[in-house]
């Protein structure tokens, strides 16, 4: 079975601005996606900080409301963690983690002249691997990530 591709149109009787609740948002994409027939649904919750605990909470809400849905859901749970971030982007794993269960990292802004090594930390400290990387800005710059590669790259000059 492939995959539809599917935009979900959020009602608008769930606002997505400042304040809107992150739980309900998820719900309506979720239903939207059923009543479409969508095979696939991704729930970006963008700029959660791990310093801010009902942010977390709120994360873990999005993923308790997914789950009543879908009982097997999520799927699959990522944290995007930029190559720049250094040791921080340990901290930030560590307390999603603590939040949701992670499954891997995407490791975004390795197209400078980042190497990113915080991934090498996270995979060993967390248990967690690194599924991706980003080395640019469009969908097509998002890769699956290969182990040798990338140690190759990290050793280099």
């Amino acid at each position: 079975m492939t995959a539809s591709t599917f935009t979900a149109e959020v009602p608008r009787s769930i606002p997505t601005t400042t304040g809107a609740d992150p739980g309900a948002v998820a719900y309506d994409a979720i239903s939207a996606a059923r009543a479409r027939g969508a095979d696939v649904v991704i729930v970006d919750t963008a700029g959660r900080l791990h310093t801010q605990d009902n942010l977390m909470e709120e994360l873990a809400k999005v993923q308790r409301v997914i789950a009543k849905q879908i009982p097997e859901a999520p799927h699959e749970t990522l944290i995007s963690i930029d190559a720049t971030t250094g040791q921080n982007g340990l901290r930030q794993a560590k307390v999603f983690s603590e939040a949701v269960e992670l499954d891997g990292v995407v490791l975004t802004k390795l197209d400078g002249t980042a190497k990113g090594g915080i991934a090498l930390a996270i995979a060993s400290d967390l248990g967690i691997p690194v599924k991706l990387i980003g080395v640019g800005e469009t969908l097509e710059d998002l890769r699956p990530f290969d182990p040798a590669e990338y140690a190759e790259a990290l050793l280099a000059d």
